[in-house]
């Protein structure tokens, strides 16, 4: 320490025990030493001028006055000073000295009243970046999603205890370390040394924990710079369960589509093997071939065929269960309104408040609901007016859901829900699969035509009855011991041309 600042520690410390206190204790202060110096101005004879000592009862009230009462502590001073010197008054050279005098006092008093105004809104500023950063501190360490930063080259500077945990780390181990070992992927991240511009992307890479296991991570980072250098922020979620579920429903809807397309095919072979047979025995009958090897051989593969065709296809597990409908509905909503308003159709949402929870897999139902909106948005494609209508209610003891549109209507309506129609943008198996979906869990799809368009319908069967008790599955015997029945759903003739 300086010897300056040696001589200056007793001043500070004494200015500090001054201003030490209630506004009114500082006032009682201020006023005390204006009237010390008054008296001492009053009583000393001579030459000597005391009003300059007014300056330390102006310090101390411009510490806890307002603007315009330091301004009367001011006048009031520049009045002793005039009031108790020895110097003669004159216009001429009392104005002007008074005018000095009160400046110097007013800027005193004013100087500290800005000086402790800026402190104040300083401490606030400072308790406010605190509180903001505890708040932080407490969201990152308490989010399940792993988080932390890194410098230019790739270690580890902060990282929360679920960055630990999800690398397979002890609390803190992850400090230091190179994020390259655990998210190879970010090392592809350009320089930041070199990257002056900001980086804020997202993507979705295999990370490693320590113990070698492998899982699926989706990254949200950035990129900044600060003084100490480049900086990267980034948040990991682990995502391999979300695969794992998304790839067993890919596998059961496969299952399900193939076990359908069998059946129909089987369906087909087991026709036309019937018809072969027929002849078959009617040239038997002849007796033109009786005893030809191969007649007979082929008799043995017409048998043969006709079992192969005729086996008992059994579907899949029943995977239904009860499903909350308007949430369905609701991702319906997400995912196609884009696409939807990208082609100028307009749609319209009516979903009756209170459905009660329908029997259906979810999957398939949202399959459902997907291919007839995409059948509604390509038959809308060449109408001047595109409108599509969703209209989900309560019907009796059925919810429907309805799919009605301004488009064309089906071009051949006796093949509308058979597979591999002529005329089809694919396979024509899209109507098919729905309504055997459908079927699965015991509801159905069916078609009505509209006078400016097309209508698809499709049936459910709910959990609740009106009366709040708890109905059996689709399928399962009811209070009767009978089980439950299908709607009818079979097509009605319609004109235009749908898939």
């Amino acid at each position: 320490m300086t010897r300056m600042e040696t001589e200056r520690q007793p001043a500070i410390s004494m200015l500090a025990f001054l201003l030490r206190g209630s506004t009114t204790a500082v006032l009682l202060r201020s006023g005390l030493m204006i009237a010390v110096i008054a008296v001492a101005d009053w009583r000393i004879e001579g030459n000597i001028p005391l009003g300059f000592l007014y300056l330390f009862p102006m310090l101390l009230a411009g510490s806890v006055l307002s603007r315009w009462q330091i301004t009367l502590v001011a006048a009031l001073c520049t009045c002793l000073t005039e009031a108790f010197d020895s110097f003669d008054w004159l216009p001429g050279t009392g104005i002007p000295r008074d005018i000095l005098i009160f400046a110097a006092f007013f800027c005193m008093g004013l100087f500290v009243y800005e000086v402790g105004r800026n402190r104040q809104a300083a401490q606030q500023h400072v308790q406010q970046i605190e509180d903001a950063e505890e708040q932080l501190k407490v969201l990152v360490e308490s989010s399940p999603a792993a988080i932390f930063t890194t410098n230019a080259d790739g270690r580890v500077l902060l990282a929360n205890h679920a960055a630990n945990r999800l690398f397979g780390l002890v609390t803190g181990a992850l400090h230091g370390k190179s994020i390259g070992d655990y998210l190879p992927s970010l090392v592809n991240v350009p320089a930041l040394e070199r990257n002056r511009q900001p980086f804020r992307t997202v993507m979705q890479c295999r990370g490693r924990r320590e113990d070698g296991e492998v899982f699926l991570a989706d990254i949200w980072f950035s990129t900044y710079r600060t003084s100490a250098g480049p900086r990267l922020a980034a948040m990991v979620v682990d995502t391999s369960e979300d695969l794992r579920n998304r790839e067993e429903l890919s596998l059961h809807q496969l299952l399900a589509a193939s076990r359908i397309l069998v059946g129909a095919v089987s369906h087909e072979v087991r026709n036309v093997s019937g018809a072969i047979a027929v002849v078959h025995e009617n040239l038997a009958r002849n007796g033109t071939l009786a005893g030809n090897k191969d007649f007979e051989a082929l008799g043995t593969l017409i048998a043969a065929l006709e079992k192969i065709a005729s086996m008992d296809l059994r579907q899949a597990a029943n995977q239904a269960a009860g499903i909350d409908l308007q949430s369905l509905l609701e991702e319906l909503r997400i995912v196609m309104d884009a696409s939807l308003r990208d082609e100028g159709v307009e749609v319209h949402w009516e979903i009756e408040s209170g459905l009660p929870p329908v029997w259906a897999d979810r999957q398939s139902l949202m399959q459902v609901f997907l291919n007839l909106t995409k059948n509604s948005e390509r038959a809308l494609l060449n109408e001047k007016h595109r409108e599509l209508r969703v209209v989900a209610r309560q019907d009796k003891r059925r919810v429907t859901v309805r799919f009605s549109d301004t488009g064309g209507g089906v071009a051949n309506p006796a093949r509308l829900f058979r597979p591999f129609q002529q005329g089809a943008q694919a396979t024509g198996l899209g109507l098919y699969l729905s309504r055997e979906f459908m079927r699965s869990f015991r509801g159905d799809l069916r078609y009505e035509p509209e006078q400016h368009g097309s209508s698809f319908i499709v049936e459910l069967s709910p959990v609740l009855y009106d009366d709040g008790k708890e109905k059996h599955g689709p399928g399962d015997p009811d209070s009767t011991g009978r089980r439950s029945q299908p709607v009818s759903g079979e097509p009605q003739p319609v004109t235009g041309g749908r898939t």
